[in-house]
């Protein structure tokens, strides 16, 4: 098979879980396919799915993630101030690394709007299905939602990455409180305990509830920073903490913190 053909292959099959979809008719343009496939994948609900689906996804979405192309965390150029601290603007989704952090909504099972922009979804479509099947799984054993500031840690399948760490950030509506900054600096640290359950030397963070949540971006890094330069004043396995940022606004914020 091509990898067109897997595409419209994995379309074909989702089209058919479905009475709703069943019948639509697949674009020719293979960039509406992507997006097709992709909300597909963002709105379908946990469930099992054949061995063979998931073979041909898993296939397609490995030369998807070279194409796009892999960065190596440990040639990053470490910070001045801090040689275990790396400041990196990029997609997280294409980052080797041994654990990348999602900012995760309560449900943990990511983002059921189709081609969302959030990082939640972004790391579920490149990732696959398996992530919010084994999410599920997850939460139908915890029986409730994820609380504010824990973390979940499972492998990232078809990421780059060998874990992802599911974290859940407090939500700003209004005026921002302590109790907001006490979370939020709690997702750090459950974030790396997490790692260092699982023997992790690399960890990756994205910038925790600044998107959708709405928490200040200055105040937001300054927790973040603050957080990870005091847990690694008291661990010595993690080797290397990734900021990882996607708007030139973030990084600018990172850079004044960390390269002074």
């Amino acid at each position: 098979m091509t990898q067109s053909e897997k595409l419209v292959f994995l379309i074909q099959e989702l089209l058919l879980e479905s009475s709703q979809f069943r019948g639509m008719k697949i674009p020719d343009d293979i960039g509406k396919q992507k997006r097709l496939l992709r909300s597909l994948m963002n709105i379908r609900e946990p469930q099992p799915i054949s061995a063979e689906f998931l073979k041909i996804q898993d296939e397609y979405l490995g030369e998807e993630t070279k194409e796009k192309g892999i960065v190596d965390s440990e040639k990053l150029p470490s910070c001045t101030l801090n040689d275990r601290i790396v400041l990196w603007k990029g997609d997280i989704t294409t980052l080797k690394a041994d654990g990348i952090v999602n900012a995760a909504n309560s449900s943990l099972r990511g983002c059921f709007v189709p081609c969302h922009g959030c990082i939640d979804n972004a790391i579920h479509s490149a990732s696959g299905i398996q992530l919010r099947l084994i999410c599920d799984e997850i939460m139908k054993e915890q029986g409730c939602e994820e609380a504010a500031g824990s973390a979940k840690i499972t492998p990232a399948f078809n990421l780059p990455c060998q874990y992802v760490i599911h974290t859940v950030g407090p939500v700003v509506s209004g005026r921002l409180t302590e109790t907001h900054c006490e979370q939020l600096a709690e997702c750090y640290r459950s974030c790396l305990k997490a790692a260092l359950g699982k023997e992790l030397k690399s960890i990756a963070f994205c910038c925790i509830s600044t998107g959708e949540y709405h928490f200040p971006h200055e105040k937001a890094a300054e927790i973040a920073v603050k957080t990870v330069e005091e847990f690694l004043k008291q661990d010595t396995q993690i080797q290397r903490v990734i900021f990882n940022v996607f708007q030139e606004e973030d990084y600018e914020i990172y850079r004044k913190l960390l390269e002074p």
